[in-house]
């Protein structure tokens, strides 16, 4: 049984959905023929996790799976409850299958990621008896964040953010029960780009807009008022979670792609949503390192001096140093061949025994080190023509050039490149005279 929303209750209630053609957003689970709309007709609830960002319905849709089936509807925080919870459910839903009425239960534990392991291993002989259904509710990736043995009992619904134009049905909507006055478009605009897809957020902001309209007597909601009651809340980015970063990979990924536009874009989103800028200058400078290298190592002069610049002027102005930074990172030339070769060095040494450091490269400080040979035979590379020791090796005996370090033939690693293709090559010849 259905009840009408009453005016007294929060805007959110009052539009919650009372049944499944009243959802709005997800029809590529929900609509006909889709996964999940095809669950409720058959009658037969399933254990499932919903996976989705804030506010796209994750708790509604759970508790239209009880109304649809009958079933009791028990919700766990897990953010606030323990395992004394999940007794209570366990004890709950035996009651409900053990009544007159033979009820089914749905336990309902949103952020079902804040549960430990054993809190998670919990539900599994519940599930496994059918004595309830699970559904979790998550933010986070459940691949991650859910223990493989209760993740391989549930189905996985990834849900969506919701469109503009499904943010606009959930405004009319209000708009129609007279909870708020008439919107102007640029304001509507403004309102459902900074609710980014999130319904609760957008029913949040309408129910603090009509709050302040009716007490300043406003009748129609124009951008400018809107910025004047919102001021900063304005800003959209959530600086928490999987979108994070997502978001940090967009950048990094848009400046090795050497396009300078969509890494101007990424960053100023996360600037726009309160990033810490110290952390997007330590990443900026990490690209600098990791993708460019010596291609141009202008590249890591510019990153470090873009942080040191935001240290001194703090912001807004300082984020200006990480623009233009991020900008020339991204239209340098790349190369990935120092971070490519320390990782093998990294890969060789951890899997290669402790080899002895030739004699004629240890350090010989006392008297009894040169009897015993120590750097006996090193030849003083600045002595020799060109200041190199042709034919000289580095490498402990026994031990083949490994070839960690591959220049590219871009920006500055084509000198480098060149160089050490000389010096190959007048090793080879000292080493072996017939090749000159």
């Amino acid at each position: 049984m259905t009840t009408s929303p009453s005016s007294h209750q929060p805007l959110a209630e009052r539009l919650r959905p009372r049944q499944l053609s009243e959802v709005i957003g997800q029809q590529h689970i929900l609509g006909p023929g889709k996964p999940l709309r095809l669950a409720f007709e058959s009658g037969r609830p399933h254990s499932c996790i919903f996976w989705g960002p804030p506010g796209v319905g994750k708790t509604t849709i759970a508790r239209l799976m009880a109304q649809a089936f009958d079933a009791q509807f028990i919700a766990i925080s897990a953010v606030l409850g323990g395992v004394k919870d999940i007794r209570d459910a366990v004890v709950q839903a035996e009651s409900a299958r053990d009544g007159l009425m033979g009820q089914r239960t749905i336990v309902f534990v949103d952020e079902v990621h804040r549960f430990n392991k054993s809190q998670q291993d919990a539900f599994l002989p519940h599930v496994e008896s059918g004595l309830f259904t699970f559904v979790g509710a998550t933010t986070e990736n459940p691949s991650f964040e859910v223990n493989s043995a209760l993740l391989s009992r549930a189905t996985v619904y990834v849900l969506q953010p919701l469109s503009g134009d499904e943010l606009k049905q959930i405004v009319a909507k209000a708009q129609s029960l007279q909870a708020l006055p008439a919107i102007e478009n640029e304001a509507l605009e403004r309102l459902i780009a900074y609710a980014d897809g999130d319904a609760r957020r957008l029913l949040n902001t309408l129910e603090t807009l009509a709050i302040t309209a009716a007490q300043a007597q406003v009748q129609s909601i124009t951008d400018a008022w809107l910025l004047q009651v919102l001021g900063q809340q304005m800003r959209r980015y959530d600086k928490g979670g999987e979108q994070f970063y997502d978001t940090i990979s967009a950048l990094h990924k848009s400046v090795r792609g050497s396009d300078p536009d969509a890494a101007l874009y990424w960053l100023v989103r996360m600037l726009d949503g309160g990033a810490d800028p110290r952390y997007m200058a330590r990443r900026i400078i990490r690209m600098a390192w990791e993708d460019i290298g010596l291609a141009d190592p202008r590249a890591m002069q510019i990153a470090n001096e873009a942080a040191q610049t935001y240290e001194r002027l703090g912001s807004p102005e300082g984020e200006l140093a990480l623009a233009q930074a991020v900008i020339y990172l991204a239209v340098a030339p790349k190369s990935n061949a120092g971070y490519m070769a320390y990782n093998k060095a990294r890969a060789f040494v951890k899997q290669d025994g402790t080899r002895p450091v030739p004699m004629h490269l240890r350090n010989a400080p006392t008297r009894l080190m040169k009897e015993l040979d120590y750097g006996k035979g090193y030849r003083y590379a600045h002595d020799e023509e060109d200041g190199f020791a042709a034919g000289e090796s580095y490498l402990p005996e026994d031990m083949e050039p490994p070839g960690f370090y591959a220049p590219v033939p871009r920006g500055l690693e084509i000198k480098i490149g060149q160089k050490l293709e000389e010096l190959r090559a007048r090793n080879a010849a000292a080493t072996d005279p017939g090749r000159q």
